[in-house]
């Protein structure tokens, strides 16, 4: 049976539209009267931060089911640990974050209620530095820590449920980017009713803004990487008709622009503003939507050739390119000088295993997966690959071992339950695999399929006591998750 990347659910479609028709306009401008409460304030009254919590979560799965994301086990963990390290520097006092990686080329970031943080691959291929990649996480963050979602619903007093699944719902929207003609004709219909819900005030982005810079600071970055990533969004709207979604939810004004690098001005200079690792990770996001590697090889190569050599992303991405391309050989001469500079370079050394994977020499890749492991104990990616690897070489069991271990620390991913579902498969444990697809149903919004394995995998437990009652654990989870999508 097929789990992955199911079509647009008609309930969501449902959802926007009745969002759209149901809902006033949302005033966008501080002089429409919509006036903030102070930073203090909870907004406790309408919206409980458990309550948020619960629905941004419930909220997540809904996305997850709708639109593509990107499964690059290395990009997922770069994101994670930089918003971590952004969230301890920063206001927020619930860190239970939780992320999804947008496969869209499209600008776009966003936080949602409950700690959701959303990222399109395009702010890669828009973010030419790791702090202005910070500047932007930074801003959303500051959504976050200050609720504006829940603050919003202050305003929307007799309406707060509706208000919220609107503005969760337009994200939805935002997300898909397009790719999907069901979301591409809803947009087009009700853009113009659902626009100025998902807009935050200016105000809004004022505050976060301040805040955002604050955190970069405290987190070690330049706090102009801020300013410049706005000025260059806002030179990429002059000559693009249809600007980026980032820009449509977030605006960049020339007095919001001025604002925030007089502000930049005011704090402490010398923070990061750049690194090789997120070099690396914009080469492979680059790859990923160039139309073919060998054109990214060509420009890789370029670029390589300026630097004289020196250019470690550019060689780095060579190599991807060339490997994915089916030159093997080429790719390692390529990398090998780098993977000499930088033996323990985690980045690097994984570029080799993908080399090694590509031409079949699925041994060397094992070998050296588990010898860096050594060094970098719980490390996704590696343990990611540790049990794609052992499932490509058919060693089944001990693949089931692998992905078993990494699940019970990503409860929450789907792309490692589906990986799980395959190999519990292959390994001849069916309970196993009902149970793995479930959890990949649950957390991509497919109720109905999520209860269907849960009672196929209740029959195989059959008179096993314990595998049993957990199994009727997630059954109970299950109906709690139905409830709250269908009071969204």
């Amino acid at each position: 049976m097929t789990m992955k990347r199911i079509p647009t659910p008609r309930w969501l479609c449902c959802l926007v539209l009745g969002a759209a028709l149901i809902l006033p306009a949302l005033p966008s401008e501080a002089g429409d009267g919509y006036n903030l409460p102070t930073l203090g304030d909870t907004s406790s009254s309408m919206m409980s931060r458990e309550q948020e919590y619960q629905m941004g979560r419930t909220w997540l799965t809904m996305l997850r089911g709708a639109v593509r994301t990107l499964e690059d086990p290395q990009l997922k963990n770069f994101v994670e640990n930089r918003v971590y390290a952004l969230a301890e520097t920063s206001q927020l006092t619930d860190r239970r974050l939780a992320f999804v990686m947008i496969d869209s080329p499209e600008l776009n970031a966003f936080a949602a209620p409950g700690g959701v943080v959303g990222v399109n691959g395009g702010l890669f291929l828009h973010a030419q530095t790791e702090a202005e990649f910070a500047s932007v996480m930074a801003h959303e963050l500051a959504h976050l820590s200050q609720r504006h979602f829940a603050r919003g619903l202050e305003q929307q007093q007799k309406m707060q449920v509706p208000f919220m699944t609107a503005m969760l719902a337009s994200i939805v929207l935002a997300a898909a980017g397009g790719g999907d003609a069901g979301f591409a004709a809803l947009a087009s219909t009700q853009a113009a009713a659902i626009q100025e819900q998902r807009r935050f005030s200016r105000q809004n982005e004022q505050e976060a803004d301040r805040i955002g810079l604050t955190n970069l600071v405290a987190a070690g970055y330049d706090p102009l990487a801020m300013p410049n990533m706005f000025e260059r969004l806002a030179q990429l709207s002059r000559f693009d008709s249809t600007p980026p979604e980032f820009l449509l939810t977030h605006p960049v004004s020339q007095s919001r622009m001025a604002d925030t690098r007089n502000r930049a001005a005011q704090l402490p200079a010398g923070g990061e503003g750049d690194t090789v690792e997120y070099q690396m990770m914009r080469a492979r996001v680059q790859i990923y939507y160039e139309s073919s590697p060998g054109l990214s090889a060509k420009r890789f190569r370029v670029l390589l050739d300026e630097h004289d050599g020196k250019h470690d992303a550019a060689r780095y991405g060579l190599a991807l390119a060339l490997t994915r391309g089916g030159q093997h050989d080429a790719a390692a001469e390529t990398l090998a000088p780098l993977l000499q500079k930088e033996p323990h370079n985690l980045t690097v050394a994984m570029a080799q295993i993908e080399i090694d994977t590509n031409r079949g020499d699925l041994a060397a890749a094992l070998a050296r997966t588990r010898e860096l492991m050594q060094g970098y104990p719980g490390n996704f990616p590696l343990q990611f690959t540790e049990a794609d690897l052992l499932l490509k070489k058919q060693d089944y069991i001990a693949a089931e071992k692998a992905i078993n271990r990494l699940a019970a620390q990503r409860t929450d991913d789907p792309d490692v339950w589906y990986l799980a579902a395959e190999i519990r498969g292959l390994a001849g444990n069916i309970l196993g695999v009902h149970l793995a697809r479930a959890e990949y149903f649950m957390q991509t919004g497919d109720t109905q399929q999520a209860e269907e394995q849960l009672a196929l995998a209740l029959k195989r437990a059959d008179g096993n006591f314990v595998v049993s009652s957990r199994i009727r654990d997630r059954q109970e989870e299950l109906a709690r998750r139905r409830k709250q999508l269908e009071e969204l």
